[in-house]
């Protein structure tokens, strides 16, 4: 868009004033060089020029018209110093040609430059005020339209150069066909080099009708009035007058020369170029210009050209590349004639803009890297593409000038003839938004109705507002806002004039003006191809690892700092040279600068004196580039843009991989790859700041949260698609209060997720769980009315504004005072109905069990793992809670049970029972009664009732307990001492099994910390006394139920003698709110007895038993020595052991089992008289008792002997063998002797006969034992199956069972060794079933 000026830019839009009169400089002779082709149509010209307003000239290049056609008009009195009323205005798209064209003209008309001819360009002003022709960018010709709308200023403007189209050109042809209905006076001349000259024409034929008196005019003209305007001159509707100019002086012939198409030629662009370079070499001397894409092209086709000229031995060849980044010395010699012969490898800047002498040959490659705005991506992208045929005639017209000229074009005619004719115009490749910008400021139509020679496209005007809502330009409706219309003030790119109205504010302008200023003109950091490690090195002290904008500002701190000390010119510019920095765009960014801070100046703006920090200078810098902004995770390879594009660092960047997780570029553009050039990195939460108005929110999951009593969402909030934050908590009722306001009632009123410190909460909470507990017992969820009665409630009676916590306290603060019942819910208005038969009996609260009492807890939640009954078991309690009791739940549940469990019978006995209901009534009516409720196994109970009610005799197993829901038994949940859950489950004897270990650990530490034993006043110090043994359950009625706790632990360990008074049965420990129940026992410690109280009455007998024998055996050391050397039959007996255990086994388990019977008779003593009572009575058996043991255990080894010896033979017969190999394992493990009951190891001589009868017998008639050990088999696997649940710890009836299988096999297969009562396979039922009833 149009560049800046010194002009003041207008505070309003009004008409220029009138112009003072100024003494024009006297135009001489005008005169004309008769070689030019344009000075043989200058009467063409002259003539329609006096009778039309526009007039097109069509001129090839080098016919001379930029130059001549300002002196045409300055002929037929035109400019002022002609006697015409204005200047003669000659724009030209880029300085140095308005630089040159003004200086040649000046020359031609023989005056110093100024005088009669002179030029404005940016930043330099060479017109003196009675010149007559002004040279100019069209850009400053755009910018005088802010002041001087009807452009009063000149009578004759030239717009040189149209084919370019540039966004500039475009919109003053806009302009001007609106203007010239207003300026009748004012004559336009239209060139262009292509043959496109027909459109112009027909743009400007296009003639407005006179507007209405009072109607706004075209170009913000005041309506009305006579300025001059021929009637009817706009009345008709004709073409403009087109002349054309010849431009070449001689021929051009064009060759075609493809390379890759044939079949076999496989040559690349390089390789296509050395041919045409050979071809045209064999022509004759003279220069060649080959036109290529870009750099890398340029640097590929040199490196083959020297390659090639070096394998050619060709000499005195001169090869230089032309492109716009190159250093001021090197365009330089370009342009130096003379010398060796050349061959300039140029991009398109040569096809107009520049002229290289010299040149007869051009080589073509039919490409040009072409700048293209991407509306998707919303990035510039330079892209190769394929020149139009106007372009290629330009280039082609290059080798005409000074003799015959050979064009080489490197693809064919067919492919000519398919390109477009024209280049397409910028204004439909390029962001509008400064375009836009500058018509809304002027006052001019909406770009949508702009009489554009070609308008632009739909998307390239949306995208355009679009750029300008990012800057904060213009508003939801497309207008200016203040900020857009201080931003047309500037005549500047609309992201850098955000830039600077930003940095204003935020108090960084001295830095900002800088970077602005440098990010206006072209790097001036220079890097040859043949010194580019060189330049890095040189331009890396002006590098930031945050920012390159910073590098900038390190950069013009060294330019000034040189300037101040250098000792001349040529010096400076040699030292700036020597660090790869070109002077001339050093002085370039100066003069920007120099430009924007008498911009600033104008507007009144302070410039900041202290130093801004890192976010101030990027938070301004940002405000013009938010669409430029990257993020990248820890694992992407690239950055994710605005609008999901993916970009990369350029590599020239000295952040590189330190750039950071937030970036802003000041550029995108996309070459082989998208690149960001010119970064910094940039904290997230400055776009929320700076783009504000950008950010897309949307609040997530409203929910109520109860520590900041309010209702909450996430807030989540975009920009151009990328997450700046999210689940970013808000008030949700600042943006939705009626929505909160219902989210509050229903979660913290009504759910009770509150910290309400309100009597009426507590109070309504209260009672609505009150109210829940009885639903829960009941199993019923029809007592406590629907949720949405009591939000009803609730809201008829919170005002529409409260919707949290905060609020809530402010209203009812007040309200209360008038109303102290405010609130409160009653009881009546909470229950449908009243819960009948729901009572703490029927459903209480704790479950007492002996001493223990344990929390209840109810839940209906069907299918849920917590429905039914949860029981809260201590760790330390688990094992003394009775399974039976559990059966029996709790009296409100036992009917439902009972009414499951006779659902679950077979049909026969269960049709005896219908109905069901009233018989499971009936059922619990008698067993819910204080005298039955919970005694002994509930299925026993029901087993009587039904043998009462029908004489049916049920099995236990008819019973499907598997069929029951899981709410009719008791949910078990073990807790640890603080309440943590550790275990739950349904089954407490599978909870004991994992857990058992570690509730008697617990148990006993509680035991230790709390218990102790009295002892006697003669008692031993701890080392030396031990603590006493204790009677089997039942043994000790007389004993005192609970022992005084007055001792330490540490006095009842390590005892060797009974030292204390009477050992209690059982104790009382209590632990917090439960009694727990503990049955103290002696410990055998190996040299010493431990008194330990146990969770169990079995295992504090079972432990009991071995700790007394070992408090009997310390007492009889030298006995029981004597009487382990004497054992009768000893060594033959350990040699018969050998293969079951070790001699010192055998020997300490006849020692034990002398002890034993010795002592250990039932009752076994509780106190110390009784304990020295039975070591007096024992005493004198112990010799005699262990003698017998010893010849009973060598009997029983000998038969096993034996028995080993016969089986062995029967290793062919493997069921034989694996039964009687598991019946002898069964029968005599190595601890047989001290394992097996007193009474059945006497027969153990007589079981191991047997099983040598069996052997003999099998030998003569093998089916029979077949057919017996069929018998036998389903019994061994019936009662192995019932021992296996019991985990080693059988029952005295199950023990029995066990014994009667070893006689049943005596019976069956040895019959004639007889045994002690009769067994059968008919009396082992009856006995079965009694164990199973």
């Amino acid at each position: 868009m149009p560049e800046s000026t010194a002009a003041r830019p207008p505070r309003q839009r009004h008409a220029a004033a009138p112009r003072k009169p100024v003494a024009a400089t006297p135009v001489g002779e005008v005169r004309f060089p008769e070689d030019l082709p344009v000075s043989l149509r200058r009467e063409d010209i002259a003539r329609a020029l006096r009778e039309h307003q526009v007039v097109i000239v069509c001129g090839e290049t080098g016919s001379g018209k930029t130059t001549q056609l300002p002196k045409i008009a300055l002929s037929i009195g035109r400019g002022l110093g002609a006697g015409g009323t204005g200047l003669i205005g000659h724009t030209q798209p880029r300085r140095l040609a308005a630089t040159s064209i003004a200086k040649r003209v000046a020359q031609e008309l023989g005056s110093e430059l100024g005088a009669i001819a002179g030029y404005k360009v940016r930043f330099n002003d060479r017109l003196q005020p009675g010149a007559s022709i002004k040279l100019m960018t069209d850009g400053i010709l755009l910018a005088e339209t802010q002041t001087d709308p009807l452009l009063r200023a000149y009578d004759t403007l030239i717009i040189d150069e149209a084919h370019e189209r540039s966004l500039n050109i475009d919109v003053l042809l806009g302009y001007l066909k609106q203007l010239l209905p207003r300026r009748p006076d004012l004559k336009v001349i239209v060139t262009s080099a292509t043959i496109d000259a027909q459109r112009f024409a027909e743009h400007f034929a296009e003639s407005a009708p006179r507007p209405a008196p009072g109607r706004p005019k075209p170009g913000g003209a005041p309506s009305g009035g006579s300025d001059g305007a021929q009637p009817g001159a706009w009345g008709q509707s004709t073409l403009a007058p087109v002349i054309e100019v010849s431009g070449r002086l001689y021929p051009v012939e064009v060759r075609w020369r493809p390379f890759g198409v044939d079949k076999g030629d496989d040559r690349d662009q390089s390789a296509a170029i050395c041919d045409a370079v050979d071809e045209l070499w064999r022509l004759g001397s003279g220069d060649i210009l080959v036109f290529l894409p870009g750099e890398r092209e340029i640097r590929e086709a040199e490196a083959a050209l020297r390659k090639h000229h070096l394998d050619t031995k060709r000499v005195g060849v001169e090869i230089l590349p032309l492109y716009a980044r190159l250093s001021q010395a090197e365009q330089d010699r370009v342009f130096a004639s003379g010398g060796a012969r050349r061959i300039v490898l140029a991009t398109n800047v040569a096809e107009t803009s520049l002229t290289v002498p010299g040149i007869r040959y051009v080589i073509d490659a039919g490409l040009a890297r072409v700048k293209r705005y991407s509306y998707r991506n919303k990035v510039e992208m330079l892209q190769v593409e394929s020149i139009s045929q106007a372009a290629a005639q330009q280039r082609a017209g290059r080798c005409g000038r000074v003799a015959n000229g050979v064009c080489i074009r490197l693809y064919d005619e067919a492919e000519f003839a398919e390109r477009p004719r024209f280049t397409t115009p910028e204004i439909q490749r390029s962001s509008l938004a400064a375009v836009i910008l500058r018509m809304k400021a002027l006052g001019l139509d909406s770009i949508e109705q702009f009489p554009f020679i070609e308008p632009p496209p739909g998307k390239a005007i949306a995208d355009g507002y679009q750029l300008l809502t990012e800057l904060g330009a213009v508003d939801d409706r497309n207008a200016l806002t203040p900020l857009g219309r201080e931003l047309a003030r500037l005549p500047l790119d609309p992201r850098i004039g955000r830039m600077i109205l930003e940095a204003r504010n935020r108090e960084a302008l001295t830095e900002v003006l800088i970077i602005a200023a440098a990010l206006s003109v072209q790097d001036p950091r220079e890097r040859p191809a043949e010194a580019q490690q060189a330049a890095d090195e040189a331009h890396r002290k002006f590098s930031d690892e945050r920012s390159e904008f910073l590098g900038w500002l390190k950069l013009w701190a060294h330019y000034h700092a040189a300037i101040a000390h250098k000792k001349s010119q040529r010096k400076l510019w040699g030292e700036l040279r020597g660090q790869y920095l070109s002077p001339l765009r050093l002085r370039e960014w100066h003069d920007v600068h120099s430009q924007l801070h008498t911009l600033v100046s104008e507007q009144g703006w302070r410039l900041n004196t202290a130093e801004p920090t890192y976010e101030q200078i990027h938070c301004a810098l940002l405000s013009g580039l938010l669409g430029n902004v990257g993020y990248k995770g820890e694992d992407d390879a690239q950055y994710l843009g605005a609008r999901g594009i993916r970009f990369a660092i350029h590599p020239s960047s000295p952040l590189g991989r330190k750039a950071g997780r937030w970036i802003m570029a000041a550029e995108l553009v996309e070459t082989t790859r998208l690149y960001a050039r010119g970064v910094a990195r940039i904290e997230p939460q400055w776009l929320e700041r700076v783009g504000a108005h950008l950010l897309k929110t949307s609040l997530l999951d409203p929910h109520w949260e109860k520590k900041p009593a309010q209702v909450t969402a996430f807030e989540r909030a975009t920009l151009y698609g990328l997450v700046v934050y999210s689940q970013r908590r808000v008030d949700f009722g600042r943006f939705d209060p009626k929505q909160a306001r219902e989210i509050f009632l229903r979660e913290a009123l009504v759910a009770g997720e509150w910290d309400c410190r309100w009597p009426f909460f507590q109070h309504n909470q209260a009672l609505i769980a009150d109210i829940e507990r009885l639903e829960h017992k009941a199993r019923r969820l029809d007592v406590l009315v629907d949720e949405e009665l009591i939000y009803a409630f609730y809201d008829q009676q919170v005002p529409d504004e409260v919707h949290g916590g905060a609020s809530f306290d402010r209203w009812y603060r007040d309200a209360v005072r008038a109303e102290p019942k405010l609130l409160f819910l009653q009881r009546d208005e909470l229950m449908r109905h009243e819960a009948a038969g729901i009572t703490t009996e029927t459903f209480p609260n704790r479950l007492k069990l002996g001493a223990l009492e344990l929390q209840l807890d109810y839940t209906f939640d069907p299918g849920g793992a917590r429905d039914g009954v949860t029981l809260q078991a201590p760790l330390a309690a688990l094992n003394q809670i009775p399974a039976q009791r559990l059966q029996w739940l709790v009296p409100g549940l036992l009917k439902e049970k009972i009414l499951a469990l006779l659902k679950s019978l077979p049909q026969r006995p269960r049709s005896r029972l219908v109905p069901l209901p009233q018989t499971a009534e009936a059922f619990a009516a008698q067993l819910t009664t204080a005298e039955r409720f919970g005694q002994g196994d509930l299925l026993d109970a029901l087993r009587d009732l039904v043998r009462e009610h029908t004489g049916l005799a049920l099995q236990r197993t008819d019973f499907k307990l598997e069929t029951l829901g899981p709410h009719l038994f008791f949910n078990v949940q073990v807790i640890d001492a603080h309440g943590r859950r550790i275990d739950v489950g349904r089954d407490i004897d599978k909870l004991r099994a994992d857990h058992g270990q570690a509730s008697r650990s617990a148990f006993a530490e509680l035991a230790k910390l709390r218990t102790g034993l009295s002892p006697q006043k003669n008692a031993k110090a701890p080392s030396e006394a031990p603590a006493p043994p204790r009677a089997a359950p039942g043994a000790l009625a007389a004993a005192p139920r609970e022992a005084p706790i007055n001792v330490p632990t540490d006095a009842l360990q390590g005892l060797t003698d009974w030292t204390f008074d009477a050992l209690p049965e059982l104790l009382e420990l209590r632990r917090g709110a439960h009694t727990l129940i503990g049955f103290p026992a002696l410990v055998d410690k190996g040299g010493a007895v431990d008194v330990e109280v146990f969770d169990t009455a079995e295992e504090a007998a079972r432990l009991h038993r071995s700790g007394l024998r070992r408090l009997f055996a310390l007492q009889l050391r030298d006995q029981i020595k004597h009487a382990e050397k004497n054992l009768p039959g000893f060594q033959q007996a350990a040699m018969q052991f050998m293969s079951l255990g070790t001699a010192e086994l055998l020997r300490a388990q006849i020692v034990d089992a002398a002890l034993d019977r010795a002592f250990l008779v039932e009752p076994l003593p509780a106190d110390k008289p009784a304990f020295a009572q039975r070591l007096s009575e024992g005493k004198p058996r112990f010799q005699l008792l262990a003698a017998e043991m010893a010849r009973l255990a060598a009997q029983i080894l000998d038969e096993y002997a034996q028995v080993q010896k016969k089986l062995a033979a029967f290793k062919n017969q493997p069921a034989l063998h694996a039964d009687i190999r598991a019946q002898l394992q069964a029968l005599l493990p190595p601890r047989f002797i001290a394992e097996a009951p007193p009474a059945q190891i006497a027969h153990f001589p007589r079981y191991l006969q047997a099983i040598g009868r069996r052997l003999d017998k099998f030998r003569t008639d093998p089916a029979r034992d077949a057919q017996l050990g069929t018998q036998l088999a389903p019994w061994l696997t019936r009662w192995q199956r019932e021992a296996a649940s019991y985990h080693g710890h059988l029952p005295p009836r199950l023990q029995e069972l066990r014994w009667l299988l070893e006689e049943l096999r005596v019976s069956l297969f040895a019959q004639e060794l007889r045994t002690p009562m009769p067994v059968s396979l008919k009396r082992l039922e009856k006995v079965w079933a009694q164990w199973q009833g």
